[in-house]
């Protein structure tokens, strides 16, 4: 058997999320669907790094493929990719350790969410349209607060899967750049609807509704009125999935990429 590592990229508008279901096209099943053209009878086993929910979109999901094959990862990519619809892309393939588990070694993630200050014609999709006025600075200031290890049950779905609520976030930053606002976080992992209501709450203080002393009590207390506040998936993206020495994505690296700016 061959193992491969699978970087990928997709926009999520037409999906019902990452994993596999049986009665909804989702990105892992579209794939799956594709390899067992390529494959035809042979046994495989393909998983992602972790789910992405409805919606929600990928710079880099990362992706491993256990099958018997002689195939190159050059010849996999360009076979994949020929039979993927348009909006999901094989960016690259590489050999893999025997071992190597694309979710279970995986030491970080880091996700974007992108907010437009303006109503755009092109980018619905791929945004969250605020028609407030957002007040920056005091976002910025109380996005700090969610540095660190911290019980994010408050915001939070309810998750058979997500075992514990306790958060290491090693990092969050804030840019403007134009009528955009970028919000980058970072950390260990991410539970359902967290990098959504943690978006959601920060809009909430640009818009002088909520406070950091708001922010504190839902971290050190459960409330369920965060959920009020979530996010819609349209601008959210998975930016990269880091494993073992691994280099740091550049922010404005990032911007570009979803936002078609001139470098």
């Amino acid at each position: 058997m061959s193992k491969f590592k699978i970087y990928l990229e997709y926009d999520g508008t037409r999906y019902s999320g990452w994993q596999k279901q049986n009665n909804a096209k989702t990105i892992q099943g579209s794939i799956i669907k594709v390899l067992s053209e390529i494959f035809e009878s042979e046994n495989f086993d393909f998983q992602g790094s972790g789910r992405t929910d409805s919606g929600v979109h990928a710079l880099c999901q990362v992706a491993h493929l256990e099958v018997r094959t002689m195939l190159a990862p050059e010849i996999l990519k360009l076979k994949i990719n020929d039979k993927l619809p348009h909006d999901i892309n094989i960016l690259e393939i590489e050999k893999a350790k025997p071992t190597f588990h694309a979710r279970h070694d995986a030491v970080s993630r880091s996700y974007l969410y992108q907010i437009s200050r303006r109503r755009t014609a092109f980018g619905k999709n791929y945004v969250w349209w605020i028609k407030d006025k957002l007040n920056f600075k005091a976002m910025d200031e109380a996005s700090k607060l969610f540095t660190g290890m911290h019980d994010f049950s408050s915001f939070a779905e309810e998750d058979k899967e997500d075992k514990s609520k306790k958060v290491l976030v090693e990092g969050i930053q804030l840019k403007e750049h134009g009528d955009l606002i970028l919000l980058r976080i970072q950390g260990s992992h991410f539970i359902w609807k967290m990098v959504r209501r943690v978006t959601g709450v920060l809009v909430e203080v640009g818009r002088n509704k909520k406070t950091i002393r708001d922010i504190e009590f839902y971290l050190n207390n459960f409330s369920n009125e965060p959920a009020k506040f979530t996010a819609p998936p349209s601008g959210l993206y998975l930016e990269k999935v880091y494993y073992q020495g691994d280099k740091q994505n550049g922010l404005l690296e990032s911007m570009i990429k979803i936002s078609n700016l001139p470098e």
